[in-house]
Parts: C-alpha cells; sequence; structure tokens
C-alpha cells in the first residue's frame, strides 16, 4: 500500500469519527508559498478534547503508536505508524507555549488533495508554531522565510502579533533576519507593522548582491520564491 493510500486510510477514519482536524507540515507549506516538497509523515492538528477520539479512530485502521520504534514527547503530540507511513496528531506547541483552539478552525484554509476536501492550518498560526522551533538539530525559521517571501503582505499581522504576545522580540528577530537575507521582497511588508516593531525599512539591493547573501547562509536553493517551481522546496 502507497503513501497516500495510508493517508487517505488516517484521513477517512477522523472524518467517519466526525472528527475536526487540520494538515500542517508539508501540505500547509504548500498551501501558501505554492512549492511542493516531499513529506515523510502528515500532521494533524486537533483541539486537546479530540486526542483521545482521534488515537482510536487511527487505531481502527491499524495505526499503532510510533513511541516503541523511537521515543517522543507524548504532552503534545501522538505519532502513529502503519506499514512505515507516519500520522501526527498534534494538539500542542512542543514549547507548550499554546494549544490548538477553536481559531485555528474558524481561519482555516481549504484545499482539495486528490479529490479529498481538507482544510490546512491558518498560514498566521502556522507561522507562529515555526516561529519557536530555532533548535540546535532543527530549525525552521527557512519555511517562515518561505512564507514571507510569498504572502507576507497579505497575512493578517495584527492577529500574528497578538498571538505571540510577550514574545514579540522572536517575531522582531526573524523579521529582521528576513530584512538582511532579502530587502527586496521584504519592503513590500506593511509599514503600519514596521512602526509597531520598530523596524526601519529595508534598502533594495542589486539582485546579484541579494543572490550573494543567501548563499552566505546556504549555497543550495533552499528559498523557494527564487527557484524554479519544478524544483522541489529544499529545507
Amino acid at each position: 500500500m502507497g503513501q497516500w493510500a495510508n493517508y487517505r486510510a488516517a484521513i477517512e477514519a477522523a472524518k467517519t469519527a466526525g472528527l475536526n482536524f487540520l494538515l500542517g507540515g508539508g501540505f500547509a507549506l504548500a498551501t501558501y508559498t505554492g512549492y511542493w516538497r516531499n513529506t515523510k509523515d502528515i500532521d494533524f492538528y486537533i483541539e486537546p478534547r479530540d486526542r483521545e477520539a482521534m488515537i482510536t479512530a487511527l487505531s481502527s485502521v491499524g495505526f499503532v503508536d510510533y513511541y516503541d520504534i523511537r521515543p517522543y514527547d507524548p504532552g503534545w503530540i501522538y505519532r502513529s505508524t502503519r506499514e512505515g507511513i507516519i500520522v501526527d496528531i498534534i494538539w500542542s506547541m512542543a514549547n507548550r507555549r499554546a494549544e490548538v483552539d477553536e481559531q485555528w478552525f474558524t481561519r482555516a484554509h481549504p484545499i482539495v488533495v486528490r479529490e479529498e476536501a481538507l482544510s490546512v492550518a491558518p498560514v498566521e498560526e502556522l507561522l507562529w508554531c515555526k516561529l519557536y522551533i530555532l533548535q540546535r538539530d532543527h530549525c525552521d525559521w527557512t519555511d517562515i522565510f518561505n512564507i514571507l517571501f510569498c504572502c507576507g503582505p497579505k497575512l493578517d499581522w495584527n492577529h500574528l502579533v497578538e498571538r505571540v504576545g510577550a514574545d514579540i522580540p522572536l517575531l522582531r528577530s526573524v523579521l529582521m533576519v528576513y530584512d538582511w537575507l532579502c530587502p527586496n521582497k521584504a519592503i513590500e511588508l506593511p509599514l503600519k507593522l514596521r512602526r509597531r516593531l520598530e523596524l526601519p525599512k529595508p534598502k533594495k539591493l542589486p539582485e546579484a548582491e541579494q543572490q550573494r547573501r543567501i548563499r552566505l547562509l546556504d549555497n543550495r536553493a533552499w528559498f523557494s520564491g527564487m527557484h524554479p517551481i519544478s524544483q522541489h522546496l529544499e529545507v
């Protein structure tokens, strides 16, 4: 049985049980950036109250706990597997900063994947979560830069700033890096946001200089908005 067949089994099990869930990970990133990357798993975001019901639904179609294969922190995620395919059930940030709530669902973005009507996590909540993934062996800030490049001016910045709350310095930091990394796109971010966060407007650079800056951090074409759509997003 192939990868999508296992994903579909999980999706149908959740729908049959009447459970609400949102897709995250590669599916959400592709929705907002327009660039697909191969994904080894699928993320279901749910409200905490639905955790046990979702685990039961997936178990009914043969998914088992991944913990015995590789231990993980069950306080925010349930990692399930079937035929080597992983389905993650997520109800909280890994750092427990926030849990999935009703606003995730009221602001969700509808998509259709292989004739399946689904929804992905809101772009602001997706960015909010990725803001905290800055670990020694894993960093999601490159995903944030891709989101900003593709739809930064369209984000609901007031909502995101409210979500981030006391951690505004972290948001400001990622925007400062984006300003330096890609000033010719960063200049499109709303002036109201810049005034609120006390971020100076970046100066445009010759394209060659902007490319040089990107390659100072990584010589691979990880920036989705600046490489052919036929290439997978490498992050």
